[in-house]
């Protein structure tokens, strides 16, 4: 009796789920040397631009639709790309010192997704949480995803992460010397 209850719910087992949907979940590893990461921060005299290297990252799928992923960045590989010689290593170093991103204490940023929204055309509405020198922030963003990459621009407060220097939110009479707290990076990952 015991054989035959068992073998009924075997088959009853297989045959419910042989009717229940089948969820195609996809785990794809982000390329971290075909994607990139640029980066612009302004000031009241202009701008710099630059780079920064990936050191990991997923995007995760489920029946071809996104629906995580986290990716980090290699904050020791901050190169600026708009200046030469001793100005562009000036810059560098002083983005890399506890001034800007403090990299020796805090060598990767990390960004992580926790709600992901389907839109028109393969744009996705991401919430994620953003963590740079060790502080941890919500952040809201679409990423356009495509056959084998994901884009997107990120506009960054760097208040919000304890990234002080030359920031009028900390400090006053700054003037023309002033650099403006939002910066952005614009995002490619290749998969």
């Amino acid at each position: 009796m015991k054989k035959i209850t068992a073998t009924l719910a075997l088959a009853a087992t297989l045959v419910l789920q042989s009717f229940a949907p089948q969820i195609n979940s996809d785990e794809k590893e982000v390329s971290i040397t075909k994607s990139s990461v640029t980066w612009k921060g302004y000031k009241v005299t202009g701008s710099h631009t630059g780079t920064i290297a990936l050191k990991s990252g997923s995007l995760s799928f489920e029946d071809s639709k996104l629906v995580g992923g986290a990716f980090v960045m290699d904050m020791n590989s901050i190169a600026c790309t708009d200046l030469e010689g001793v100005y562009k290593g000036k810059l560098e170093g002083h983005l890399k010192s506890d001034d800007f991103f403090g990299v020796e204490n805090n060598p990767t940023a990390r960004l992580v997704f926790t709600n992901v929204t389907a839109g028109d055309k393969g744009v996705y509405t991401v919430k994620g949480d953003l963590t740079i020198k060790g502080k941890t922030n919500s952040i809201l963003f679409d990423l356009t995803v495509n056959e084998h990459n994901a884009t997107t621009t990120l506009k960054i407060n760097r208040a919000k992460y304890d990234v002080k220097y030359g920031s009028t939110s900390f400090f006053e009479g700054l003037k023309d010397k002033a650099i403006y707290d939002e910066f952005d990076l614009q995002v490619n990952l290749e998969f």
